[in-house]
């Protein structure tokens, strides 16, 4: 008597079955407690970036410390003084038109600086009679902007004179 159609498929003439639907196949091969001590060893070497050390040579790096390839960060590029004198131009300017509303813009083409100078507030007297006005300006260089605050007081002929030009602290 022959054996069924589908027991002669996986079957050779050795008797070596050559498909087993009731066989294991991946995790499954380590059955249910080998399958969850494989996921707590995965859970730890995962976690185990997340731990830091508060001992040893790197603890704790200061700020300026570098370590590897990595290039530390371009410090922000300050106003030269060519760049202030700009700013002094456009500020002395701004100030004589007597408008509050309006802003100077200025540019050192030597640099890329660029910025605008626009005057806070009304005029007002200074403790030696003068005419003083307050200012501020902005500095724009590459990523950079800052702004920068100043003063200045009215000279002989109606001509302005900046008396100080800051960063500006809120």
């Amino acid at each position: 008597m022959r054996p069924p159609a589908a027991q002669s498929v996986v079957s050779t003439h050795d008797n070596f079955i050559l498909y087993r639907p009731w066989g294991r196949i991946g995790l499954s091969v380590i059955r249910p407690a080998g399958a969850v001590m494989t996921a707590i060893l995965v859970g730890m070497a995962a976690a185990g970036c997340s731990f830091s050390r508060t001992d040893g040579p790197f603890a704790k790096l200061d700020g300026e410390e570098v370590t590897g390839t990595i290039t530390p960060p371009a410090k922000d590029p300050q106003p030269t003084d060519t760049d202030l004198a700009f700013a002094r131009n456009a500020a002395a300017d701004v100030l004589s038109k007597g408008d509050k509303d309006f802003s100077q813009h200025w540019e050192n083409p030597q640099t890329g600086a660029r910025g605008s100078v626009t005057p806070l507030a009304q005029a007002y007297s200074s403790e030696d009679g003068r005419r003083c006005r307050d200012f501020l300006a902005s500095y724009v260089n590459g990523r950079t902007e800052t702004w920068l605050q100043g003063n200045g007081c009215q000279a002989g002929h109606g001509r302005w004179e900046i008396h100080t030009l800051k960063p500006w602290r809120s």
